[in-house]
């Protein structure tokens, strides 16, 4: 037995009942709509997207195909969805490219600064004599 609650706020009713998925929304008894949310919990289980109609063979494939094979225009949905997926196309390639330039650059820092104590430690003054001449051969 799904019980049932109602709340009223400024002249709309918003029925619940538990047990079910059901919303109702009322302004001044005059049913507005009905809402019907899906169930999370068992998309996610089953390993579903969230929501059924953002991808899938009816939102990316054409309403219709040419007998003769001609293609078919984008539709306007279509359009934008594939403009979409270029825009993020675009900034992913600069992004990963920024990262490709800070890696480069810091190992061309740090080749800078190996060499530099390198070049110092060189430069130094070195010991000279029997042992040095012995040691050098």
């Amino acid at each position: 037995m799904a019980l049932i609650q109602g709340i009223k706020i400024n002249n709309f009713i918003l029925r619940t009942g538990t047990g079910s998925n059901l919303s109702n929304i009322y302004y001044n008894k005059f049913h507005v709509s009905s809402i019907q949310q899906l169930d999370q919990k068992w998309r996610k289980k089953n390993r579903f997207t969230q929501n059924p109609n953002a991808f899938g063979p009816l939102t990316n494939l054409p309403d219709y195909s040419f007998a003769d094979g001609r293609p078919v225009p984008f539709g306007v949905r279509q359009m934008t969805r594939i403009n979409k997926q270029r825009q993020y196309f675009t900034k992913i390639k600069q992004l990963a490219s920024e990262v490709d330039y800070a890696v480069e650059r810091y190992n061309r820092i740090q080749n800078e600064l190996t060499e530099k104590k390198k070049s110092i430690i060189d430069s130094k003054l070195k010991p000279k004599g029997q042992k040095y001449l012995a040691a050098a051969k």
